[in-house]
């Protein structure tokens, strides 16, 4: 184990993740990687810790932007907002699979979802599209976690106290203590706790402490082939982390006004030029609306995207840029911060069970 793993307070604190939306191609890696390492268990198969959804869309759970809960502004207190309820976290559907494979179709029937699909949801079945119009149509994908808050709402709303923030600021659920009242669902703003209505717990992403805790990286980081996402601790002045957040600024917290003070940020997309009438490009408009990005980022998302098409002029004038170097990531072990021990190195031992959270 390495000391800047051992020693989080040595590291700056709090652990953040840094995910680059320009670079993110939706292909759920780390959703998955994520999945298959930790809800394998009963109550868990409807459940998706980190999921990445089509943007603008209405995600997982449906609608959850419009489900409530954040910090008071006066009070600090948590607001209630929506519950979110099973069908709006989605679940599978079942398919052709024997029609298309096996029954002798020669290629004339396609996969699809069978019947009943009315009021069913399923991540990014139905949002998948994008919006805007033809020929300025626009879409981009992100990724969604736990976002191991400063200001945990949820834990102030349990009230159990299930609920702990731990010194390297990640916020994990004793789930012998938990009595699933679900106040912590209501209270979230970004709608990432899930119910487990078998054990009649809640759960949400643990950050993958046990890895951390021995110096390997979070799932979803060291699996993503795009080399999309940053992970490390936010006051080390030497992390591509802390740099992206607090030096170059570029980084941003997802619905920074819903007052729960998140440590996963994102770097915005960049936009293409629209089209007028004649396909001639108008360099004065992106085609990502300017207003849809502020609502997601809050007012600062105009100063990052400057910056970031400034450090782009500076590259193609042939110029130098380390903040462009650091989101590259030429080496992919820059993105791991200082948990860069290879899991295959290590003896299942080596790992702390799940159940052992407190």
């Amino acid at each position: 184990m390495t000391d800047s793993a051992s020693n989080p307070a040595a590291r700056g604190g709090q652990l953040a993740w840094v995910y680059d939306l320009n670079k993110c191609i939706g292909c759920q890696t780390c959703s998955v990687a994520c999945k298959v390492l930790w809800t394998r268990d009963e109550g868990e198969k409807h459940q998706w810790w980190c999921s990445v959804n089509t943007m603008p869309g209405l995600g997982t759970p449906k609608g959850w932007e419009g489900m409530g809960g954040g910090a008071d502004p006066e009070t600090g207190l948590p607001r209630p907002g929506h519950q979110p309820t099973r069908a709006e976290f989605g679940g599978g559907f079942d398919y052709n699979y024997y029609e298309v494979f096996y029954g002798g179709t020669a290629g004339k029937a396609h996969l699809e979802p069978q019947a009943p699909r009315e009021n069913r949801w399923a991540m990014n079945w139905d949002e998948d599209q994008g919006a805007g119009e033809w020929p300025n149509s626009y879409y981009f994908y992100m990724p969604r976690m736990c976002n191991h808050c400063s200001n945990p709402v949820c834990l102030q709303a349990c009230p159990t106290g299930a609920l702990s923030k731990r010194e390297d600021g990640l916020v994990l659920r004793d789930e012998e203590i938990c009595m699933g009242d679900r106040f912590c669902m209501e209270a979230c703003p970004y709608k990432k706790i899930s119910f487990n209505y078998e054990r009649h717990v809640g759960q949400q992403c643990i950050g993958c402490f046990p890895r951390i805790e021995v110096g390997v990286a979070p799932a979803c980081v060291r699996q993503c082939p795009g080399r999309a996402v940053f992970v490390g601790y936010l006051n080390d002045e030497d992390s591509a982390v802390h740099k992206l957040v607090k030096t170059w600024r570029i980084a941003l917290p997802l619905h920074p006004e819903a007052g729960t003070v998140p440590n996963v940020f994102y770097v915005p997309p960049l936009s293409p030029y629209r089209l007028n009438s004649d396909m001639s490009l108008d360099r004065e408009t992106p085609r990502i609306p300017r207003e849809y990005l502020e609502s997601l980022f809050g007012p600062e998302v105009h100063t990052a995207l400057a910056t970031l098409k400034s450090e782009m002029d500076k590259v193609r004038g042939g110029g130098e840029s380390e903040m462009l170097t650091t989101l590259i990531a030429y080496k992919w072990q820059e993105l791991l911060g200082p948990f860069t021990v290879d899991p295959a190195t290590l003896d299942r031992q080596s790992f702390i069970s799940v159940d052992s959270i407190t």
